[in-house]
């Protein structure tokens, strides 16, 4: 079966490390707090100028001016910092974020990523992404292995607005975790249930097949 949301946020905090700092896109990324390991500390980025974000709060816990990039109340952990949001980018720009977590319309085998705008539908604006994905090393995406009609967003060369060039390296999907080199998708791990033959059937981008894939666990 297909990971959950929680599941594949689960799946991308195990890529965590101690001390890292760590910036979460909008949507299925911002589940990926939830699940930091209880042996690690990590400071979560928000572009907006927070460095230190806590877990969502609870309803007494609610201060509508305390919000993440994504305009959701958040709560600080101890040893916050608040700042401008113009720090914040000088951060990202920096090279100051050790890990980053984006969501995405589409990611292809040369590692291009398009996640800010549909031909036609109203948008907002390209937002903190271009700047993370400009200055960042450590970049993972995470998103659904197809879109609502079924089509593939691992392609050959991605048909959208790009967000950046040459930036991903990593892309983890509801149906597997996957890392790009060479021109192509290497497939590393499936989800539970997953054959690799679903992964190929649903991947239009060159996929390479190692020896060694193994199938994720989950308690």
């Amino acid at each position: 079966m297909p990971l959950t949301r929680e599941q594949m946020a689960e799946r991308v905090a195990r890529e965590l490390q101690d001390g890292y700092y760590v910036n979460l896109g909008i949507g299925i990324p911002t589940l990926v707090a939830n699940y930091i390991p209880d042996d690690i500390e990590v400071m979560l980025h928000s572009e907006n100028g927070l460095l230190g974000m806590g877990p969502f709060p609870t309803e007494d816990q609610v201060d509508p001016d305390m919000v993440n990039a994504g305009k959701q109340t958040v709560t600080a952990t101890t040893g916050a910092s608040i700042f401008s949001s113009a720090d914040a980018f000088a951060m990202i720009r920096g090279g100051h974020v050790d890990f980053t977590v984006l969501g995405a319309f589409e990611v292809d085998t040369q590692g291009n990523i398009a996640s800010w705008m549909i031909p036609g539908k109203l948008v907002k604006g390209m937002g903190g992404a271009m700047d993370l994905v400009a200055g960042a090393d450590n970049i993972i995406v995470i998103m659904t292995h197809a879109d609502k009609h079924g089509n593939s967003k691992l392609l050959g060369e991605c048909t959208l607005p790009l967000t950046g060039a040459g930036c991903i390296s990593k892309v983890l999907t509801d149906l597997a975790y996957m890392e790009i080199a060479d021109g192509a998708f290497i497939l590393k791990e499936t989800a539970p249930g997953v054959s690799i033959e679903d992964v190929q059937e649903k991947t239009a981008g060159k996929l390479i097949v190692p020896n060694d894939v193994v199938e994720m666990v989950f308690d």
